[in-house]
């Protein structure tokens, strides 16, 4: 599993595997979840995600 945050446009996003995305559908607003060919979950990302997640939650973010 693999994380990433981009403090300019305030975007988490976790990798729990590397297969290709063939699939993406927003489950809520802001939040991406992306599947592979079978439809396994692969990635998620939130958007906005200083105020969406718990404080603590994303890593290397100014709470």
């Amino acid at each position: 599993m693999r994380t990433h945050y981009d403090p300019v446009e305030d975007a988490f996003y976790v990798r729990f595997a590397d297969a290709p995305v063939a699939e993406s559908q927003a489950v809520a607003p802001g939040i991406t979840l992306d599947f592979d060919a079978s439809r396994r979950l692969v990635a998620l990302e939130v958007l906005n995600a200083r105020s969406t997640l718990a404080p603590g939650a994303v890593p290397g973010a100014v709470e």
